[in-house]
């Protein structure tokens, strides 16, 4: 059995497409399809339903995932911790994160925790989407994914085999460049059946994709939208926001310094925000001698100074 099999395994229910996993695991997708086949062929049982689209899983499939999860995390922190024992080298604490929060949150979070906590150890910090943060957690290539949180979006690592402790709010909102020399939105909510607005959308690989849908906000607005731009990143949707092409959601820890200057307005009132939460998870197996020092000030909320 290879390990790359249970890779596939998870891509497969990640994505909810061949072509989408194959793509996301570099490879062709009869390549991928052979692949996810064989670890079926070695399990006795079909592990995917593919009459459905997206395809689900069958009951075999439902009762393998959490031992797929678990097998490839323990077997990545094992490699990590013979890599560590098998050379001399500072200690480093590694973070993965979705890449709206790392450059407005993690910076200032960090600092704040170096003032009472100091960490002595080399900071990594990977910044992707979602998804890649979730299959890096599961790896064991990361202690630690900051992310966004809200009770109606899952994700990978809402399981017994992690933690989460949570660090600060936030919020999505609906935003729009402004009318040309006003301070009313380009582009308001809810638009019309005649004239839809145009949406600039989050692709399935983001976080804050999964919450508007999980959340169903965009539904809850009553708003008539077409799709006009799709991306991952948070930071491109503003940017394009920016630029006059269509209305976005994002978090308001992104955008607030747009709406002081006025170069994003709300495009609805603040009654249809979406609360989300910030929040930091680790794996719930022991990790190394920092990470373990840094979780415990973490949770010593008298010493907390988060931002």
């Amino acid at each position: 059995m290879d390990a790359a099999w249970l890779e596939d395994f998870l891509a497969l229910i990640d994505c909810g497409h061949f072509s989408r996993a194959a793509e996301q695991r570099g490879i062709t997708q009869p390549a991928f399809s052979r692949r996810v086949r064989a670890l079926e062929a070695w399990i006795g049982s079909p592990l995917f339903d593919r009459d459905l689209q997206p395809i689900a899983l069958t009951p075999a499939g439902e009762r393998f995932r959490p031992v797929a999860e678990e097998t490839l995390r323990r077997l990545y922190q094992g490699r990590e911790a013979a890599r560590e024992a098998g050379r001399m080298a500072v200690a480093t604490l590694r973070f993965a994160s979705t890449q709206a929060l790392s450059l407005t949150f993690f910076p200032n979070w960090l600092r704040a925790v170096e003032r009472w906590a100091p960490l002595e150890a080399t900071i990594h910090l990977t910044a992707a989407h979602m998804t890649a943060c979730e299959q890096m957690m599961l790896r064991g290539e990361a202690q630690f994914l900051l992310c966004h949180h809200h009770p109606q979006a899952t994700h990978l690592l809402m399981s017994e085999q992690f933690r989460s402790v949570p660090l600060g709010a936030d919020a999505l909102l609906p935003v729009s460049a402004p009318e040309p020399g006003g301070t009313r939105p380009l582009y308001a909510l809810p638009g019309s059946a005649e004239a839809p607005l145009p949406l600039l959308a989050f692709s399935g690989e983001s976080g804050m994709g999964r919450i508007l849908t999980g959340a169903r906000a965009i539904e809850a607005s009553g708003s008539w939208l077409k799709p006009a731009f799709t991306s991952h990143l948070a930071s491109v949707l503003v940017a394009m926001a920016r630029e006059a092409r269509g209305v976005a959601w994002a978090p308001m820890s992104l955008v607030a310094q747009d709406l002081e200057r006025g170069s994003l307005v709300r495009a609805a009132s603040a009654d249809g925000d979406v609360p989300i939460e910030i929040r930091l998870y680790r794996p719930r197996a022991r990790q190394s001698p920092p990470a373990e020092r840094l979780w415990a000030a973490i949770l010593r909320p008298s010493e907390q100074d988060i931002p």
